[in-house]
């Protein structure tokens, strides 16, 4: 081979091979503009994965959140993340901060268990966290460990109530009062007394009411997602059973199970704060309660005076009164010729009303304002600002209409109550209306 094209054949590939290396260089190298550097993906960015579900396991541990909610009442902190712990295997954890598209350092997480657990292995727990300076906080997430933020398998949970929720009684709220209710689980059909009870609260002066739901019965769920419709009820997915094997009952000791009550303590805070900017008055009861003004037409103007006596408190207890299955007036009032094949029974033929043994622990129900709430039990706040006040049982008591009741009194033990039935004038037409706009009437039925 002639030297000279060899020599000319090896300084072409050397040339070749270095074109290729420095242009592999230029694209794996970011190009500048002076001295700044175009961007790259940013380390610090917030995930774009955040929690649409109502409960969000918690990586790396057995807990589960629910819900994240700004919350400055208190010196210290700045927001409660709610949630539902393992209590055996609680350790430290750190907050961390999505501020208005990028990760905040963390801050150390406060954890705090409700006292109310009831003996079973996971319980409602708030986590209280501070949020670092110079962040407009949007989302918020725990950490096992400080300052090790995976983005693509982080549970953000977006931050609600972003006003300072300071306790102020002249604000503006969107709702006067709110009821919440948990849960509905399993097979639960009782129609005719959900549609009696909601027309009952509507007639009474409630605006909205939110129910925590697992599951129901066909024929419910059609009534339900009518109201929803219309922008009565607010229905919360709550698919506990998914996570945990929740209990029937509320003891551990006779029921077992992972929580208490298909998670009902948690479902109830989580209430609280969900309507804490929302609503001037919330309503704790159950699917099968009413809490029922006596000397007073609606809730408005037995709150108004009530506030007028006692202007510290923000919590009152409503004594509960079971109105048992028997015995029972039946008379005019039930079951209605067009009623009757609708599932689940008419509160409106119970009108013998038992009084409670009072020497012994007897529980309530509450009317609250949220803002004076930090955490509740089913029957009593567990931590508020300010006082209670037990209301008088002539001023307001709870209409507890079980589905059945352990024992029967006799009669002559039982007082004659027809409170519901002072409502029927509008009660009626409206219990018909919805019922039919569920396709749930007999009339209707047979057409």
């Amino acid at each position: 081979m002639d030297k000279p094209k060899e020599i000319r054949g090896k300084f072409f590939f050397l040339f070749l091979a270095t074109f290729i290396f420095l242009l592999c260089l230029a694209v794996r190298t970011p190009r500048t503009y002076g001295s700044v550097p175009q961007p790259r993906r940013a380390l610090d960015a917030c995930p774009s994965r955040t929690s649409s579900e109502t409960i969000t396991p918690l990586n790396n541990t057995k807990h589960l959140l629910v819900s994240a909610y700004m919350d400055r009442r208190e010196a210290g902190s700045d927001m409660r993340i709610i949630g539902i712990f393992k209590r055996d295997s609680i350790r430290p954890l750190h907050c961390v901060f999505c501020c208005a598209g990028r990760l905040s350092s963390t801050t150390p997480g406060t954890i705090m268990q409700h006292s109310d657990r009831f003996g079973f292995p996971y319980a409602t727990t708030d986590v209280m966290c501070r949020i670092p300076r110079d962040c407009n906080a949007t989302h918020v997430d725990l950490l096992t460990q400080p300052g090790r933020v995976r983005p693509l398998h982080q549970s953000w949970l977006p931050i609600r109530n972003q006003k300072t929720n300071e306790k102020k009684k002249t604000e503006e709220f969107q709702f006067n009062f709110t009821v919440c209710i948990s849960n509905l689980f399993g097979d639960y059909n009782n129609v005719l007394q959900v549609a009696q009870s909601l027309e009952m609260y509507r007639l009474l002066g409630v605006d909205r009411v939110v129910i925590y739901n697992t599951s129901c019965g066909p024929d419910l769920d059609r009534l339900l997602r009518g109201y929803v419709q219309e922008g009565f009820v607010e229905m919360v997915p709550w698919p506990i059973d998914r996570h945990l094997n929740p209990s029937r009952g509320w003891l551990f000791s006779q029921s077992g199970g992972d929580v208490h009550y298909f998670g009902q303590l948690t479902t109830l805070n989580e209430c609280v704060y969900r309507s804490m900017e929302r609503s001037r008055y919330v309503l704790l009861n159950d699917i099968d309660e009413i809490i029922m003004p006596y000397r007073h037409d609606n809730l408005t103007a037995m709150m108004d005076a009530l506030q007028r006596q006692h202007p510290h408190e923000g919590v009152f207890l409503i004594e509960n009164h079971t109105f048992p299955k028997k015995p029972f007036e039946e008379s005019k009032w039930g079951p209605l010729p067009r009623w009757r094949g609708v599932p689940g029974f008419n509160i409106l033929e119970r009108v013998y009303r038992e009084e409670p043994d009072r020497s012994i622990y007897h529980p309530h129900k509450m009317i609250v304002q949220p803002r004076a709430v930090q955490q509740t039990s089913v029957h009593e706040v567990l931590k508020a600002f300010g006082p209670a006040f037990k209301v008088p049982p002539d001023v307001c008591r709870t209409i507890h209409s079980p589905i059945s009741t352990p024992t029967e009194r006799p009669l002559e033990q039982l007082h004659v109550d027809t409170r519901l039935r002072d409502f029927t004038e509008g009660l009626l037409p409206g219990v018909d209306a919805v019922l039919r706009r569920a396709g749930l009437l007999t009339s209707e039925r047979q057409r």
